[in-house]
């Protein structure tokens, strides 16, 4: 699992090239600006390697102690949220 640094204001910048579908591009440049681009793409790409992250945790987890039940999600949801379900909140 290759971890990214903590700091980016620290960490040097490089330059790369990607390729994107002109519609994302132009919904990004609607958004942010021509000059807000990389920091935009930058933070979305660091939020997919977190999450990216999570997913070999979960999974390293699992193999140790088997899948959560419905029961320990439900739980932990309610620790998280409080009792109050999402439909008792509609």
């Amino acid at each position: 699992m290759n971890d990214i640094g903590s700091a980016p204001e620290q960490d040097p910048t490089v330059s790369v090239s990607v390729s994107f579908h002109a519609s994302v591009i132009d919904s990004v440049r609607d958004r942010v600006g021509k000059r807000g681009v990389s920091p935009y793409v930058e933070a979305a790409v660091r939020r997919q390697i977190e999450r990216d992250n999570l997913q070999a945790l979960i999974e390293a987890n699992e193999e140790i102690h088997g899948p959560l039940t419905p029961e320990e999600i439900r739980a932990a949801r309610e620790e998280i949220h409080g009792a109050a379900s999402r439909d008792e909140v509609a």
